[in-house]
């Protein structure tokens, strides 16, 4: 198993928590920070706001962060703290097809069709415990956030991360803003959906423990 050169650090996706990444967490020794509408219910500032928050929680480096979902928004926007080794995004969102009411349940639907269950229950006492306001307030400010365009800047390494089953984050969309960053290279799980560190945490361990191991030149 090789050492890592990166601490890793996770941010739930939205509505998430904690529980979201414990069976990954056994697998692979990480930190975790929750941020309003992703674990706490609190009110959902702006995504400058949310990424400022992050950074106080990183603590030393160098760091590896982990988004998953709408969280990639925000790990993305700490692309240039000098204490970030890498970035990787599990099932990116804000492909702008989502915008639409009709896009996004469609989607949706479609997504949770293909998730593995009992395993993706596990979301549903998550969302109660963030609750409906927070969720909606998340998706309003991080739905309009390009990511592949703030990735553009990104001189660290990009690992974009999408279940093959996962219609929120399409094939066409990760491979996108995995072409966006400098940087960056697209992964797919094999009969994975959107919910990934809880049905495939052996897979993403695996990856991530990967994109950890790697040292930034002159390190």
């Amino acid at each position: 198993m090789p050492k890592l050169a990166s601490r890793p650090v996770l941010v739930p996706g939205l509505g998430l928590d904690e529980r979201s990444s414990a069976r990954l967490r056994e697998l692979l020794p990480a930190d975790v920070v929750l941020l309003p509408g992703m674990g706490l219910s609190g009110p959902v500032p702006s995504l400058e706001e949310l990424a400022a928050l992050l950074r106080d929680r990183l603590g030393g480096g160098p760091v590896l962060l982990v988004g998953h979902s709408q969280s990639c928004q925000v790990v993305a926007a700490l692309a240039g703290d000098r204490r970030v080794s890498g970035l990787v995004l599990l099932g990116p969102t804000t492909d702008p097809r989502l915008r639409s009411v009709g896009g996004l349940v469609r989607r949706w639907v479609a997504t949770a069709l293909g998730e593995r269950w009992p395993h993706a229950l596990l979301a549903l006492p998550q969302w109660l415990c963030t609750g409906p306001r927070a969720m909606r307030q998340l998706w309003a400010v991080a739905s309009p956030d390009r990511i592949d365009v703030r990735l553009r800047t990104a001189g660290v390494p990009v690992t974009v991360v999408r279940g093959t089953r996962d219609r929120l984050c399409a094939h066409d969309w990760a491979a996108t803003v995995a072409a966006a960053a400098p940087r960056g290279r697209l992964l797919e799980l094999p009969g994975a959906a959107h919910l990934s560190p809880m049905t495939h945490p052996e897979e993403v361990a695996g990856l991530v423990r990967e994109a950890a191991a790697e040292r930034r030149p002159g390190a």
